[in-house]
C-alpha cells in the first residue's frame, strides 16, 4: 500500500531529490510547507499537494488528517528545512504519528539525539535520516574490503572538499553557526559519517583552522589517520580546477590512492528511501557519532598548523 508523505522545506535545494524518491517508490506527497512560495517544482512530481507557507496551518492540516483515517493520515514526514529546524520538525512528525526521513544533519547537537530517543520510544515511531554515501556501490565495496582487513595498520587518509559559494552564503542561515552548525556540520557531516563508517570511532580530534569560509583539522580514527580540509572559498581551488571554471573540488585519498565515487549519485536518495520503507533506514544510533564529531569540531579552539595539518592549511 502506498504511503502518504508530508514535506517541510519543499522550496529548498535538496527537496527535488526527496520529491523524486517519494514518487519513484510509489508513494504520494499530500502536504508540503515552505515560507518561500516558489515551489513550481511540485508540478513535476505531484499534481494535488496541499501547500502552505505558514507552518502553523501546515501543522493544523496534518493533525486533521491524523484524526480522519489510516488511509488519510501522514505516514512519513520528509524534512528538508534549514538545519536548525530539523529537531523541531522531527518532533512535529512524531507528534502526528508519522515516521521521519530527515536530511542531514539530523540535529546540531548530541543532546538533541538523547531527547529524540525518548520521544521515539514514547511515540512508537521511527526517526530516519539520509546517509546516502553509505549506499553508494563503490563505497560499500570499500567498506566491505576494509572490514576483511585485519592487519591493524592505520590507513593514511586525506579529505579535501572545496565547494565555491558566493557572498550570499555568509548572509543566509547557512553562514550562521547557530542555524547551520558551521562548515563542519553543513558541508562536512556526510564525509565525517563516511569516514567513521569506514574506519571506526574517533580517538583524537584536532582543529587547526576555523574561519567562516574554511575549516581544517586532523582525526585519528580506530583504523585511520585523517587530514581534512573543508572550504567554500574559491581561492582554495587547485589551479587546474579553477582554470576550467569548475566551482567544486572533492578528493579522498587512502594511502595515496584516489577513491573514485563521482559517479552514481543520481538516485542515492531513492535507495535510502527504499531501505527506510523496508524498515532498514538509518536511525539515531547511526547518526550519533558524526553529530558528536561535528559538534566537537564546532566548539574546539583552533591550534594553528602542525605537522599533522592538511597541505592546504597556511603555515606560519
Amino acid at each position: 500500500m502506498s504511503k502518504n508523505f508530508a514535506m517541510t522545506g519543499v522550496g529548498g535545494y535538496i527537496a527535488p531529490r526527496h520529491l523524486k524518491a517519494i514518487r519513484d517508490t510509489g508513494n504520494r506527497l499530500v502536504a508540503a510547507c515552505d515560507p518561500n512560495d516558489s515551489v513550481g517544482v511540485l508540478d513535476s512530481y505531484f499534481s494535488d499537494v496541499k501547500f502552505f507557507t505558514e507552518f502553523e496551518r501546515f501543522d493544523r492540516h496534518c493533525e486533521k488528517l491524523r484524526r480522519q483515517s489510516e488511509d488519510a493520515r501522514i505516514h512519513y514526514v520528509s524534512i528538508c528545512s534549514p538545519n536548525y529546524l530539523h529537531d523541531a520538525h522531527v518532533r512535529f512528525a512524531l507528534r502526528i504519528g508519522a515516521d521521519t526521513i530527515c536530511e542531514k544533519p539530523l540535529v546540531l547537537n548530541p543532546w538533541n539525539i538523547d531527547a529524540l530517543e525518548e520521544l521515539e520510544q514514547e511515540s512508537g515511531r521511527k526517526v530516519n535520516t539520509i546517509l546516502q554515501l553509505r549506499v553508494h556501490p563503490a563505497l560499500i565495496a570499500l567498506h566491505d574490503a576494509f572490514a576483511k582487513n585485519k592487519s591493524g595498520k592505520k590507513h593514511e587518509v586525506v579529505l579535501t572538499y572545496i565547494t565555491s559559494r558566493g557572498l550570499w552564503y555568509i548572509v543566509s542561515w547557512k553562514g550562521q553557526v547557530d542555524r547551520s552548525g558551521g562548515l563542519a556540520t553543513n558541508i562536512g557531516i556526510h564525509f565525517f559519517d563516511l569516514l567513521i563508517w569506514l574506519f571506526g570511532p574517533v580517538q583524537r580530534n584536532e582543529v587547526h583552522l576555523a574561519t567562516p569560509v574554511t575549516t581544517s583539522g586532523f582525526l585519528e580514527l580506530a583504523n585511520a589517520n585523517v587530514r581534512w580540509f573543508l572550504s567554500i572559498d574559491r581561492t582554495n581551488l587547485p589551479p587546474e580546477i579553477a582554470a576550467k571554471h569548475q566551482p567544486t573540488f572533492r578528493s579522498i585519498t587512502i594511502d595515496g590512492q584516489e577513491v573514485e565515487f563521482s559517479e552514481g549519485f543520481t538516485d542515492l536518495h531513492t535507495v535510502v528511501y527504499r531501505r527506510t520503507l523496508a524498515g532498514s533506514g538509518f536511525g539515531l544510533a547511526d547518526v550519533r557519532p558524526s553529530i558528536e564529531l561535528a559538534h566537537d569540531i564546532r566548539v574546539a579552539v583552533p591550534t594553528g598548523p602542525s605537522e599533522r595539518s592538511h597541505s592546504l592549511v597556511p603555515r606560519r
